[in-house]
């Protein structure tokens, strides 16, 4: 598999290579140069498959001869040892729940995935992970790589601005785990992530790696859930399928677009976001204009700068889709509560990116159609705010109610990259 560097079409280099390197020069993303294609036929046979099987297929398809197959279907049987289960919430309107794995969020899928991948291609070459998470990315990479050998993990997340208890999922681990509170948004973290691999020094001597969705095995892993979802649908509901993606960062909304472009029927995408609306701004008036972040009930979407755009832009430039047949729209917090309540009154209870997915879908799928939204974590991740909306009680689940109680055991720094390098700089090997 060749990738290239959507700011250097000159730097490309290998899976292996995108994997261990995270980002490109410039701090660009390597995006495939070439996009592999599946007809009808075996679009159906893929569907035929249980989701371990037919993932496998699909990331060897993407791959190449780079991993043997063999390989591959044991990475992923390491990953992917947990449901996606599509689950009814109206007539016409389904989710699919993404949030039955160990931190109960998508991003299990992704980080679980890339931990194996960057396993298979390390071999003994010591890394350290730095990644940046709005909430839930940083318990998804923290419990894929935790315990791993030669492999550091240093997390970086916006104080006070994450919920408890995702916050308690990945700062309660320890061990080779470390994670780090900014004084600061998420687009600050993710500045400072960039700014450590923009300094060649610190790059060299630490192994730097990132395991945010900028990581194309991460994005790669992602693709597959978007098969799973459509394999558990009526031919009918194939046929008319629009995807509502609640999106932040906007790595599962290229996942889902990448799939389209392996041959996925779907109708059309839709790209909800909070009141960072970036993104729908820009597909109305043209105009890429970042405003400052500003918090939400969905802080996991809260994300003005959002870094896999460029290669969404590319995916429609290569495949030559107008931009306009995207679908889009923001939604704030005061509809994102009501929406909470109207779909705990169609007996199915949700969260804040949940909602925000379905309100869109349901407002814009037109008569006919089928329409998916993505449940991307387990509503008990947002039990403080999800409990005030629905003036109800939710049980913990096993995972969370493990950590609970537990203490952080997280660093304080500001959002200033001086005192990051030196801590990274000071981590015992």
């Amino acid at each position: 598999m060749k990738l290239y560097n959507l700011k250097d079409h000159n730097e490309q280099v290998s899976f292996a290579q995108a994997v261990r390197q995270g980002l490109g020069k410039q701090q660009g993303l390597f995006f495939p140069a070439e996009l592999p294609a599946f007809d009808s036929s075996e679009i159906d046979n893929l569907l035929s498959l249980d989701f371990v099987t037919r993932s496998a297929r699909i990331l060897s398809a993407c791959i190449g001869d780079e991993i043997s197959a063999d390989a591959v279907a044991k990475r992923v049987a390491n990953a992917f040892q947990f449901p996606a289960p599509v689950v009814a919430v109206e007539k016409d309107i389904a989710t699919l729940e993404l949030f039955h794995g160990p931190t109960l969020a998508f991003k299990d899928f992704g980080g679980r995935i890339m931990a194996q991948m960057l396993a298979e291609v390390a071999g003994d070459t010591p890394v350290t992970i730095l990644t940046a998470t709005s909430g839930d990315t940083g318990a998804a990479v923290a419990h894929a790589f935790y315990g791993l050998k030669n492999v550091r993990v240093v997390i970086l997340y916006p104080e006070g601005k994450i919920s408890p208890l995702q916050e308690k999922l990945f700062c309660t681990l320890g061990g080779n785990i470390h994670t780090v509170a900014v004084d600061g948004d998420f687009d600050a973290c993710q500045a400072l992530v960039k700014q450590a691999f923009d300094d060649e020094a610190l790059k060299k001597e630490l192994g730097l790696n990132s395991a945010n969705s900028i990581n194309i095995s991460r994005l790669l892993a992602q693709i597959c859930y978007y098969f799973e979802a459509v394999a558990q649908l009526t031919q009918e509901q194939r046929n008319q399928l629009v995807i509502s993606v609640p999106s932040g960062n906007f790595g599962d909304l290229t996942a889902g677009l990448l799939a389209k472009s392996l041959g996925l029927p779907v109708k059309r995408f839709i790209a909800a976001t909070n009141a960072n609306d970036t993104v729908p701004r820009y597909l109305a008036n043209g105009q890429w204009q970042p405003n400052k972040t500003v918090a939400t009930l969905s802080n996991a979407m809260d994300v003005s700068q959002p870094n896999n755009w460029p290669r969404i832009e590319e995916l429609f430039r290569r495949k030559e889709w107008p931009i306009s047949s995207l679908g889009y729209g923001a939604v704030s917090d005061e509809t994102t509560a009501k929406t909470l309540r109207e779909l705990a009154a169609l007996g199915y209870t949700s969260e804040p990116h949940g909602a925000i997915a379905y309100r869109l879908l349901r407002d814009e799928l037109k008569e006919g159609e089928f329409g998916l939204f993505l449940g991307t974590a387990h509503p008990a991740k947002f039990k403080e705010s999800v409990e005030q909306i629905l003036g109800t009680t939710l049980p913990l689940p096993k995972a969370l109610a493990d950590r609970a109680e537990l203490p952080l055991l997280s660093h304080y720094l500001p959002a200033d990259f001086a005192p990051l390098r030196a801590f990274l700089m000071a981590l015992p090997a």
